[in-house]
């Protein structure tokens, strides 16, 4: 049996569907943290770094939210 355009073995998924990435998060105001995360965020995307870029925005959006609270052992 000769394959066909609707056999699963033959045909491929549909492409996946990607939003943008979120806006830069904006630092806290007066805070040395973030103005030093700011400048090696601007660093790496001048360099063409875009993971890394991304690594610092992730940085900035959450180092100064309250640490997680380990769960207890049952």
């Amino acid at each position: 049996m000769e394959p066909t355009l609707t056999d699963p073995h033959t045909t491929m998924d549909p492409p996946p569907l990607l939003g943008l990435p979120p806006d830069d998060p904006v630092p806290l105001p007066d805070y040395g943290v973030c103005a030093a995360l700011v400048r090696q965020r601007a660093e790496a995307r001048a360099r063409g770094d875009l993971s890394r870029v991304s690594d610092y925005n992730v940085e900035i959006r959450n180092h100064h939210r309250p640490p997680r609270r380990k769960r207890r052992k049952a």
